[in-house]
């Protein structure tokens, strides 16, 4: 994965996630995380060799509801 730099989390209320699990269970957490603030998803998750399961990161701003 690239790194965070700082244009991703420049504001309060930015942040970036990265969740380390396994396929289903990666989604299942991004899933919870939009149904509580704006998201901009994954829309695939990626495996580092010799890693167990899989990485998936997606972006959030806490300072907007899923629906706007």
């Amino acid at each position: 994965m690239k790194p965070i730099n700082d244009a991703l989390v420049g504001q309060p209320g930015l942040a970036v996630v990265d969740i380390a699990a396994d396929d289903a269970t990666a989604f299942a957490v991004q899933n919870l995380l939009a149904a509580h603030c704006a998201i901009a998803p994954a829309d695939r998750s990626t495996r580092d060799p010799g890693e167990p399961g899989v990485r998936l990161r997606c972006f959030l701003d806490l300072r907007q509801t899923p629906d706007t």
